[in-house]
């Protein structure tokens, strides 16, 4: 099984490098990280999408003319499209989830940044997320890029993940840890 995960990465890293080269040549890095942003939203957002990407059931070109289809209604780039018509038509949907945060550590580490991921109970206004932005960056000493998503599960506050550091400010944290200090006092 581990060598089985460690296969897909090793096959999501080389497609992702393969895709940021091409992407550096023609001057588009920004592009298609924004393109692949959108993509890794749409996953989390879609249990059809993922489905669409897993499914040995689908035919390649099914899989081809679904991907492209979809390419094009979200507006990407003409090479993100072509990238992910050459992934269906090779058979490797289901390694995209992987290839997307392979390019994105990839485009962090050349413009030396460090991702945080942020979840938070509710959208952030824009002055908020500035506001983080400049918070993490004085607390990690260099460039952050921040990948945003909203849980209302948390109540309240938000967790936000730097490399190995976490820090949960949520309120769904501090009820469960108040619940079992008040079960201890039982």
């Amino acid at each position: 099984m581990a060598s089985e995960a460690t296969g897909v990465a090793s096959l999501a890293e080389r497609y992702a490098a393969a895709l940021f080269d091409l992407a550096d040549e023609r001057h588009e890095l920004d592009a298609v990280a924004g393109d692949l942003r959108e993509l890794r939203t749409m996953l989390h957002e879609s249990p059809e999408f993922g489905r669409l990407l897993r499914s040995p059931v689908l035919s390649r070109e099914d899989q081809a003319k679904a991907i492209a289809a979809l390419g094009e209604r979200a507006g990407l780039s003409r090479l993100t499209r072509d990238f992910l018509g050459v992934v269906a038509g090779n058979r490797r949907l289901f390694a995209v989830p992987p290839m997307i945060e392979a390019f994105l550590k990839q485009l962090a580490e050349r413009r030396g940044e460090v991702t945080a991921e942020v979840t938070a109970a509710q959208p952030l206004t824009e002055s908020q997320q500035n506001t983080l932005d400049e918070q993490l960056r004085r607390a990690v000493g260099r460039r952050v890029t921040m990948d945003l998503r909203v849980d209302p599960s948390l109540l309240g506050g938000m967790i936000v993940k730097v490399g190995s550091r976490m820090i949960d400010g949520s309120l769904k944290s501090r009820l469960h840890r108040l619940q079992l200090a008040m079960k201890g006092i039982g």
